[in-house]
């Protein structure tokens, strides 16, 4: 359990060092700057050697893929940084990986609201057309 709760909290260090740096200016490749870059998730493995990095980015799909990029390019920079401000006995290997989940959200957002501006504009009352037991 304990080995656990160590990965937990070197999960927890990695996503708040990591979020620091992109808030305040530390990555300087011109890529990580396309759209708004934030930390999402941070996944260590059990023996604290590899470390998968989920990023949320808020714009085009190219600004995705540009601050995508940016950051596996950034990676060796990133991992020496951890390693100096976490003072890990090994610093873990660093993999960045877009997080979807924030996109998808937004996706249902917006096909709900369509889907009410449709119902509006037949006219039918708010919550029609849905689950009776709700």
């Amino acid at each position: 359990m304990a080995q656990g709760r160590r990965v937990e909290r070197v999960a927890s260090l990695v996503r708040r060092e990591l979020s620091a740096m992109l808030s305040s200016g530390a990555i300087k490749d011109e890529r990580v700057s396309h759209g708004l870059v934030s930390v999402t998730r941070v996944e260590v493995a059990g023996d604290l050697q590899h470390c998968r990095i989920f990023v949320s980015v808020l714009g085009s799909a190219e600004d995705r893929e540009l601050a995508l990029a940016g950051l596996r390019s950034a990676g060796p920079f990133l991992k020496g940084e951890l390693g100096r401000r976490l003072q890990l006995r090994r610093t873990p290997e660093l993999v960045f990986s877009l997080d979807r989940g924030l996109e998808r959200g937004t996706d249902v957002l917006s096909l709900l609201n369509s889907l009410e501006r449709e119902r509006q504009r037949k006219g039918e009352p708010p919550g029609a057309g849905g689950d009776p037991g709700v």
